[in-house]
């Protein structure tokens, strides 16, 4: 049927019966192929290669048209629950809000009522340090890729090797603590 060059291919499991060479053969034309394609498949690696977008088949009989691999589907799925998740919480931290504010009695409100203390302020030498952590995060950042570049290229001698891991390890401790304190620096800008 290939060898006709159609321009429409409907392909239902296509790996199922394919050992890896024959397998390997199909992806290669078909990612090749000027046509379209629909694949029913559940090899997740093989949609990944091939597909640009999903019809997926949900609960309820309902087909959601999405653009994009199986990765990415996977990646939506996962930050629409995270959202909602999300959402939960905050409808369970407003309803536990609205019922401390019902519990509350008038006589509670006139002692529980205390002036709010105010936001401290960054000095300024803190402003100058906050802005001089990050560009020493910056330099500490681009020094660690160059490291972790050095040690990934793997030509050098056993001494180099042992010299950047030493410097790594230095880079990394270092950037941490300059993190933390820039973390702190920020609550007050």
């Amino acid at each position: 049927m290939l060898i006709k060059n159609p321009n429409f291919l409907i392909l239902d499991e296509p790996t199922n019966d394919l050992d890896l060479g024959t397998l390997n053969i199909l992806e290669d034309f078909l990612l090749n192929f000027s046509g379209c394609l629909l694949i029913v498949s559940h090899d997740r690696y093989f949609l990944d290669n091939l597909a640009e977008h999903l019809f997926v088949l949900e609960p309820g009989g309902a087909v959601l048209n999405f653009p994009g691999n199986y990765t990415d589907y996977r990646d939506y799925l996962e930050e629409r629950e995270a959202e909602a998740a999300l959402e939960a919480e905050e409808k369970a931290a407003k309803a536990a809000r609205a019922a401390a504010k019902a519990a509350i009695t008038p006589a509670a409100v006139s002692t529980a009522v205390s002036p709010t203390p105010a936001k401290r302020r960054a000095t300024f030498a803190e402003k100058k340090e906050y802005e001089q952590l990050e560009a020493a995060i910056a330099k500490l950042e681009a020094e660690k890729d160059k490291i972790t570049a050095d040690l990934a290229s793997g030509s050098g001698s056993p001494q180099d090797f042992a010299a950047w891991g030493a410097r790594l390890q230095a880079v990394e401790q270092e950037l941490a603590t300059k993190e933390e304190r820039w973390l702190e620096l920020a609550d007050y800008m």
